[in-house]
């Protein structure tokens, strides 16, 4: 059985949550390893309409096992509203869903120092979504943070104490709100209680499941190129987006691990601040906005929109060394008369192949562009590759060769039902040759 990973190949909000939706049936467990609610997985299939924060897409699922990993931080008001919602939809998450006892929690001076320095930093904002990540992962790296599994402690309030002792002198100066150790420590014994049934060393569940034969898909928050070690920093996330971040954020070997689905969308977005050699700030890019829908599920922003990174997408691979590719939001380009790919950015004369780490390069370099024909035919609803007009199959190849790596999935369209899953060996070996599983739960999903 293959254990496989679904991860972003840009900036986020590429559409994975559609893909682990759609390939759920092929595992047995959906693992989510990093980040906090401030991921957004939009889910759509027949006439329902999910957006999904913390839960993994697997949660959708009746019966599918779902872990929130020792990577994530964990928001106990976000993480009870988001399953109070599903199960005034009808969803069921009792006796399914795991959260890790180590998992780092967001406490309110989290909340408070993180919009503080946002609106601190005036035009120089990074974007943040103001949700404490940053933070909590701060903390955790100072050993000052509460894991779930400290909410009931004994001396809570002792611990409490000590993280207030080290964020009150910033929140001050900032003006933001300083809790007292006794709101705080009472705050956590109430979560502490109610998430208690939740809480499970996941790291031994997930590995049990792995040599009980199951199959498990691990699902990624954010982008490549938001990790915090290899994205654009400082304009980044705070936790490691990447396939290896798997390791240490699900306490799962890496020998454990099969195979790696890339998303990629058809375009490139980005929201916030930060360098985007390729952004459209003219009609195009508010046509692909609009086309596209392309505001946050978990902020509303308006996100930034430009051709496909080919430079930013090789080194996602690099990084990730996907065996297959699903290309989203192929239909958003339907009705352009051209479509580009940036293959290079040109920087003081020189055009540059591989993706810099230096923000000033990023910043000044120019898009090298390669212009294809546009299809100007409607392929929403395709599900068959050959379906798809020349100048589409001519572009998805180009990416193909661009990246390294073979199309297994497009999706054309925003519901679960409007997907091609391609018959190729890199999409079988991943999906553990449960692509039957696969096509069927597409076809009934009308």
């Amino acid at each position: 059985m293959t254990n496989a990973i679904v991860l972003g190949m840009q900036w986020g909000d590429e559409g994975k949550g559609k893909i682990v939706d759609l390939i759920c049936p092929a595992f047995d467990a959906v693992v989510r390893f990093q980040g906090g609610n401030n991921a957004g997985h939009t889910v759509k299939f027949g006439g329902r309409h999910f957006a999904l924060h913390f839960l993994p897409s697997g949660i959708l699922h009746p019966g599918m096992a779902c872990v929130l990993g020792n990577g994530m931080v964990i928001h106990p008001e976000a993480f009870f509203d988001e399953l109070h919602k599903l199960a005034e939809s009808g969803v069921d998450a009792g006796g399914r869903l795991f959260v890790s006892a180590r998992a780092q929690v967001i406490l309110p001076p989290h909340l408070h120092l993180d919009a503080a320095r946002e609106a601190a930093r005036g035009g120089g904002k990074i974007g943040t979504t103001a949700r404490g990540i940053g933070p909590a992962y701060e903390t955790k790296a100072a050993r000052s943070g509460l894991r779930t599994c400290d909410l009931g402690a004994e001396d809570v309030e002792a611990r409490v104490a000590v993280l207030r002792g080290q964020l009150a002198a910033e929140l001050a100066e900032l003006g933001a709100e300083v809790p007292e150790t006794g709101e705080l420590a009472t705050a956590c014994r109430y979560w502490g209680e109610r998430l208690a049934p939740y809480l499970a060393d996941t790291a031994v569940l997930v590995n049990r499941w792995i040599d009980d034969g199951k199959s498990v898909l691990f699902e990624g928050a954010q982008g490549a190129l938001l990790d915090v070690d290899h994205g654009t920093y400082p304009y980044v996330t705070s936790s490691n987006t990447v396939a290896g971040g798997v390791a240490t954020g699900a306490g799962v070997a890496p020998t454990r691990i099969g195979g790696v689905l890339g998303v990629v969308k058809a375009y490139t977005t980005r929201v916030g601040s930060g360098p985007f050699v390729g952004e459209l700030e003219d009609e195009t890019g508010d046509f692909l906005r609009r086309r596209g829908n392309e505001y946050g599920t978990t902020t509303g922003r308006p996100r930034r929109c430009g051709w496909l990174d080919a430079v930013a997408t090789r080194y996602a691979q690099l990084l990730n060394r996907a065996d297959a590719l699903a290309v989203t939001k192929l239909d958003v380009l339907d009705e352009l008369d051209e479509v580009r790919v940036c293959v290079g950015y040109r920087f003081r004369g020189e055009v540059r192949r591989d993706f810099p780490a230096e923000l000033a390069v990023l910043e000044q370099a120019q898009p090298e562009l390669r212009t294809f024909p546009g299809w100007r035919s409607p392929t929403v609803g395709v599900l068959h590759y050959e379906d798809l007009p020349q100048q589409a199959r001519d572009f998805l190849a180009f990416v193909e060769d661009e990246v390294g790596t073979p199309v297994g999935m497009v999706s054309t369209g925003p519901r679960r039902e409007e997907t091609i899953v391609r018959d190729a060996p890199e999409m079988t070996r991943l999906v553990s040759g449960r692509v039957d599983r696969v096509l069927a739960h597409r076809d009934v999903s009308a």
